[in-house]
């Protein structure tokens, strides 16, 4: 859950950056994910403390995931101003603006360069300057993949990196740049 809000939080700012409402559904996505796990942790808890007559652990497992949930609606309203249509504040989209590190999404095709090699085979971040901090495989996420994880075809890679090197990353994806 964790890994899951704190990903929500950096993809909610950037779709507001860039009015990019396909990131910002997928932080829809990812709220009911947490929800989802929300509802299982808190039933969990109680069972387990039910089981062992101690409701102390089942309390704090409860307030975090509590707070967590908290910081995943918390995206889902960042998200909703792009989805809404609404522009944000001058000021506000100023001051995110300032970093000049953003966050985009990806889709890996069949004749990616990409496809079925590791990032350490890669060296991504090195060579483009795009750092892969989630993998969206189907329906399941890898968070904060190494050195060994394979990129495959069909997956979509959510990197963090400099704005000029977007166009080259999302190139590398697509299978129209052939050179990393």
């Amino acid at each position: 859950m964790k890994n899951i809000s704190e990903l929500m939080i950096d993809l909610a700012y950037s779709s507001l950056i860039y009015n990019n409402k396909e990131i910002a559904e997928e932080v829809i996505y990812l709220e009911e994910k947490i929800d989802e796990t929300y509802f299982m942790i808190e039933e969990e808890a109680i069972e387990q403390a039910i089981e062992d007559g101690n409701s102390a652990k089942a309390l704090i497992i409860i307030r975090l995931a509590t707070s967590i949930e908290a910081i995943s609606d918390s995206a889902v309203q960042i998200a909703n101003v792009v989805l809404r249509g609404v522009e944000p504040h001058p000021i506000i989209r100023e001051s995110i603006k300032e970093s000049d590190i953003t966050i985009t999404l990806a889709k890996v095709s069949e004749n990616s360069v990409l496809a079925n090699k590791t990032l350490g085979e890669l060296n991504l971040a090195s060579e483009t300057g795009m750092w892969v901090i989630a993998i969206k495989r189907y329906k399941r996420w890898i968070f904060g993949p190494t050195e060994e994880t394979k990129i495959l075809s069909g997956d979509i890679l959510i990197a963090k990196g400099p704005l000029n090197s977007i166009k080259h990353f999302k190139k590398l994806c697509s299978g129209k740049d052939k050179e990393v």
